[in-house]
């Protein structure tokens, strides 16, 4: 049997005196999709900040494919194989398609130390098929950022997910100010995580999103989960009353 795609054991996290996470531990198999779901305040946010590099636990481990990581920061998350989608995406506005799709991992033509030159043809080239890989249609990859509507900077931020090989795709309220076009075709594509054996952890407030893209639902209240289960096992109504 494959390990677990990630594990937390115990993880705890302090901020200022304030418990934010309480002995937390969680295993997602490799191609679930979860659904991370809680409150305000119930510690979701403080478990993907770990998980994608931003914090460090103050206590625990997190295992990624059964061995022992220490995510240091982002990048050292993103080289473990963990993509991380944020409602407001870190895109750079100003920045064109294909180099928000490539930026902090710019192909080069050539390099002395840490100054080189980047391969901006190979760029352009290999973002016009990442885009295409997930149905999203774009009329160039020279077209800037903030020109685009929500739902394609979310397709970006998906393209350069799938681009990298990302083995742990966390979405962070990913459905948020979309349309409803826009929000079936994100659902579509958790959806289809699993064929690709690409493990999900989608975090949202909308109840109807995540049973309909989800494998089970992990409710976290105060810090700790309270409730693990199946989505076939469970209903939108027993998760709400925990909540």
């Amino acid at each position: 049997m494959n390990p677990p795609a990630v594990e937390c054991r115990g993880l705890h996290k302090w901020y200022s005196g304030v418990h934010a996470l309480k002995g937390v531990n969680l295993k997602v198999a490799q191609g679930e999709a979860v659904g991370l779901v809680g409150d305000n305040g119930a510690g979701k946010s403080t478990l993907i900040k770990i998980l994608s590099g931003v914090h460090a636990q103050d206590e625990g481990e997190i295992l990624i494919e059964g061995r022992p990581v220490d995510i240091r920061n982002p990048k050292h998350a993103m080289r473990l194989g963990i993509e991380t989608i944020y409602q407001y995406n870190a895109m750079v506005p100003t920045m064109t398609i294909a180099r928000n799709l490539f930026v902090g991992r710019e192909p080069l033509k050539w390099s002395i130390g840490d100054f080189g030159i980047m391969d901006q043809r190979r760029m352009r080239e290999e973002s016009v098929k990442a885009i295409a890989d997930v149905e999203l249609h774009l009329r160039s990859p020279d077209a800037i950022v903030s020109e685009l509507s929500g739902g394609q900077r979310q397709g970006v931020a998906i393209a350069r997910a799938m681009h990298f090989k990302s083995k742990i795709l966390v979405l962070d309220e990913p459905t948020n100010h979309l349309s409803v076009k826009e929000t079936n075709k994100v659902l579509r594509f958790i959806r289809g995580l699993k064929e690709q054996n690409v493990t999900g952890i989608f975090i949202s407030h909308n109840m109807h999103h995540v049973f309909q893209s989800c494998d089970r639902i992990v409710v976290m209240v105060r810090g700790e989960i309270a409730f693990d289960k199946p989505v076939g096992e469970t209903s939108i109504e027993e998760v709400q009353e925990l909540m």
